[in-house]
């Protein structure tokens, strides 16, 4: 298939689209949308997550306790932030749902949803301009507990409209950049996106085993959602589906890029909060090498996915996570390369097979 086939304005469409963890209604919904057709029963749990079921080619074959169950999972929620504060000048003070390099939060367009509507507001760590900033005031690094979000309204307007607990969201209208798409919550629409198409590749044939396809919520404040899911899937293999660093870009050395833009679908050998099972690496490289799939192994410092969830589910689950390289992470434009997407749905398709 050539990149074209991928829906890509689908991707541009769940990166813009706002969902904080715990509140991830709005991707939901639409993935509920698409979801129609690609799975013989489609359920919502009780923390939201999204369940799909596709019956494997041995359900007719084989006794139900002899039956695989494959579990993928790939997160619905993006990092953000909640109101925590609205001042008495109608400035509201945040709390933060997720990591957040504060260098890349200076002056952004944000919005504020609210029970009557979206707000539009400006998120900045305030403080003296450039023009009257001293040496010092250069220098520093703000915490997030100094960034405020100005709506623009008097403290009477505010305090009427906003409540603490409203959702934040940093504003950014995905698109393509060469070979690229970019834009905010790559991580893990991204994610989200290749599963749906994995999915679509099975609309008119079965898969072998059972897969279970969550989408799950909360996994920037934890994994909660995986966690949750994997429990009551009872699944007897993992696949998380994430995105992680490509740091390939100038200023950084080889050793660090973690992974390569364009050379392939990352296979994750361990990062902070899994060491991936080690036959299912081995499994996923020859079959990437037997289909002429391109791929990187991916071994990361620092950072946790839904495969860890799943492989610490209930007497343990055999596990792994294929990752998305992306540049800029966490911030309002993750980029992932077209190539990568598409070995990513090539390679999961062929081991679903």
């Amino acid at each position: 298939m050539t990149p074209t086939e991928l829906r890509l304005d689908l991707l541009c469409q769940l990166s813009d689209l706002n969902g904080v963890p715990g509140n991830e209604d709005a991707v939901r919904d639409f993935v509920l949308r698409e979801l129609d057709g690609l799975a013989d029963e489609v359920r919502v749990d009780a923390l939201g997550n999204v369940i799909a079921l596709k019956r494997g080619r041995d359900a007719a074959s084989e006794g139900e306790h002899r039956r695989e169950r494959i579990m993928l999972s790939a997160h619905m929620d993006e990092i953000g932030f909640l109101v925590r504060f609205v001042d008495d000048q109608g400035f509201l003070r945040v709390q933060a749902l997720g990591g957040f390099d504060t260098r890349n939060l200076f002056a952004r367009n944000v919005t504020v949803q609210t029970r009557g509507g979206a707000l539009p507001g400006l998120l900045t760590p305030g403080g003296r301009p450039v023009h009257i900033a001293t040496p010092e005031d250069r220098k520093k690094v703000p915490e997030v507990k100094e960034f405020f979000v100005d709506l623009g309204l008097n403290a009477e307007e505010v305090k009427r409209r906003v409540r603490v607990g409203d959702m934040v969201t940093l504003d950014q209208t995905a698109r393509q950049v060469g070979h690229l798409v970019v834009g905010k919550a790559m991580d893990d629409r991204a994610s989200v996106f290749l599963q749906l198409e994995v999915l679509r590749h099975f609309r008119e044939e079965r898969p072998r085993h059972d897969v279970v396809a969550v989408f799950s919520v909360q996994e920037e404040v934890g994994l909660r959602g995986a966690v949750v899911a994997a429990y009551g899937v009872e699944p007897t293999l993992g696949i998380g589906l994430d995105v992680t660093l490509a740091v390939d870009t100038p200023g950084v050395g080889p050793d660090e890029a973690v992974t390569r833009l364009g050379e392939g679908i990352g296979i994750k050998v361990f990062d902070s909060s899994m060491i991936s099972t080690r036959w299912l690496v081995d499994a996923l490289v020859d079959l990437a090498e037997q289909e002429g799939t391109p791929y990187q192994l991916e071994v990361l410092a620092l950072g946790g996915t839904d495969g860890a969830a799943i492989q610490k589910t209930r007497a343990g689950v055999p596990s792994v996570t294929l990752s998305i390289p992306t540049r800029y992470i966490h911030t309002i434009v993750e980029a992932v390369h077209v190539g990568d997407l598409r070995a990513g749905v090539d390679l999961l398709v062929a081991y679903l097979r």
